[in-house]
């Protein structure tokens, strides 16, 4: 068997608004959790919750009222994604490497199969779909480079976290049920395309933020090494022509 790999986590920043509240419900149902259900239980219960949110904004444009139950697969997300690494934490489990790996794939597949199901309901323009799955990918991306580069793993931006999105989509969820369409300047859209323009602007924003902000961090993090590095390079050139009896010279 091949010797692990060294690995440090990295560290984990979480500062939205409910973040203090939750972290005392999941203690609790960690506390209380059957010992025959382990965190790679609770991480497929979360993935199965993005699918069939997914499938049922996609039943949706038959029936309305399978929004109410995307509502109830979006909890069931939560309680599996948000459980399964506390569990792990709670009963000193942990595997850093392959648990930041699966958690983190399965939410990429899980999004698309959940923004996926948004786009063919009619709630939501295939092409305003794609442009939040690719904002979404856009920002996962950076926060998983600054995972390895910079050492720092943003859970939150500010006060909004992945629990407060559920919640905002949640009450999306019920305002689509109530008033799928809005009126413009004497236009009708589709009041998902608004949310959803509305979120790709967000979390493009965030990305090119945080993409910009690290990219900062890191140049002059390194920058004095480098400068080092064209120093030494050069003081050896200088010495290879000065030295006594070197090739140069004969």
């Amino acid at each position: 068997m091949k010797a692990s790999i060294p690995f440090k986590s990295a560290a984990r920043q979480q500062d939205n608004i409910i973040a203090p509240l939750e972290k005392r419900v999941l203690a609790g149902l960690a506390a209380r959790m059957p010992n025959w259900v382990n965190p790679d239980h609770l991480t497929c219960l979360g993935f199965a919750g993005m699918v069939l949110a997914g499938l049922s904004y996609y039943l949706a444009q038959w029936n309305s009222y399978m929004l109410l139950v995307a509502i109830a697969f979006l909890a069931v997300n939560w309680f599996g994604d948000s459980l399964d690494g506390t569990i792990a934490r709670y009963r000193d489990c942990q595997r850093p490497r392959y648990g930041f790996y699966v958690d983190h794939i399965v939410d990429a597949f899980g999004m698309l199969f959940l923004i996926g199901g948004l786009g063919l309901s009619g709630y939501m323009s295939p092409i305003v779909a794609m442009g939040l799955l690719l904002a979404y990918f856009l920002l996962s991306i950076e926060l998983y480079l600054a995972v390895y580069t910079v050492g720092v793993f943003k859970l939150s931006f500010g006060i909004w976290g992945p629990t407060e999105l559920r919640v905002l989509l949640a009450a999306g969820n019920v305002a689509l049920m109530l008033k799928p369409n809005a009126n413009i300047a004497g236009h009708l859209y589709l009041l998902g395309d608004i949310g959803g323009v509305v979120a790709i602007v967000v979390l493009g924003f965030l990305a090119l933020y945080s993409s910009c902000s690290n990219t900062l961090r890191l140049y002059a993090e390194e920058r004095l090494s480098y400068i080092d590095r064209e120093h030494a390079s050069t003081r050896r050139q200088r010495s290879a022509t000065t030295c006594p009896g070197s090739f140069q010279q004969l």
